[in-house]
């Protein structure tokens, strides 16, 4: 899925130096150039409802807020006009409902198009990072350009040479039912209080800087963290990553914090 690319402040120095995330130059490939010249396809749009629509999903807006089509350009970073002229061709290709109101609703159709569009994805992350070698936020990137590149049965080859892999680089499930069944057990760090230890177990892909800045931070699937000290009027969460004396603190902002995916843990 192509998606809006902008600057975010995701951290603040535990020294009080202010927000900052590092700058990093993208290399522009064809390949790239070419997927974003041609805007978003219909398995873009899919893409971005099926984790509006999930409850452990990539993008989290604010509590209670529906899946709708304002949140698909959001997510998208295009109009609403335009979401609402692909809502409609969503719509009349069976993919798509409304609940009665203004939120999103999959037709069984249209869900399950929308995991195999997600499955897709996490096999081609796997095989960009498994076999030629791209960082894990690269072949995030890289797997939002070739998503449609590649024929169902390309996929399944894929799948089968890289041995059936049970995760994508950033920890979900490449079985979307797999992700379903271990969403109970899963919540953002961001709902955690002082004291609490967890696990990452998912990064948030919407947001390619923000992933980046991540893996920089060693914030990564399989990382301990245990939680000093939340403030929630300043949108702060100061954490300690790894254990003992190796233990390294962060204060993550709380749009970063929602993002990482963790499972709490015995202290």
């Amino acid at each position: 899925m192509t998606h809006r690319r902008c600057v975010h402040d995701a951290s603040i120095s535990a020294s009080g130096e202010g927000f900052r995330l590092r700058s990093r130059p993208r290399a522009r490939t064809i390949i790239c150039a070419v997927a974003h010249a041609h805007g978003h396809s219909v398995e873009d749009y899919l893409e971005a409802i099926y984790f509006l629509v999930s409850p452990i999903g990539e993008y989290q807006p604010a509590e209670g807020s529906p899946a709708n089509a304002a949140r698909v350009a959001e997510m998208l970073g295009v109009s609403r006009a335009a979401v609402g002229e692909m809502l409609k061709r969503l719509g009349s290709d069976g993919l798509l409902k409304r609940d009665g109101g203004r939120q999103l609703v999959f037709t069984d159709e249209g869900r399950e198009r929308a995991e195999q569009v997600v499955r897709n994805h996490r096999i081609i992350e796997r095989f960009l990072t498994d076999f030629l070698g791209y960082s894990a936020a690269g072949a995030h990137e890289h797997a939002d350009a070739l998503g449609d590149a590649f024929t169902p049965d390309m996929i399944e080859r894929m799948n089968e040479r890289l041995g059936f892999p049970d995760h994508c680089p950033h920890g979900w499930p490449i079985s979307t039912e797999q992700e379903r069944a271990e969403n109970a057990g899963l919540q953002a760090l961001s709902d955690l209080g002082a004291g609490d230890h967890c696990e990452i177990k998912r990064l948030v892909e919407h947001d390619g800087d923000l992933l980046h800045w991540y893996y920089d931070e060693g914030l990564v699937p399989g990382a301990s963290l245990e939680v000093l000290d939340v403030q929630p009027a300043a949108g702060l969460v100061k954490v300690a990553l790894g254990d003992g004396a190796a233990a390294v603190e962060h204060v993550v902002a709380e749009k970063a914090a929602r993002g990482l995916i963790v499972r709490v843990s015995a202290a």
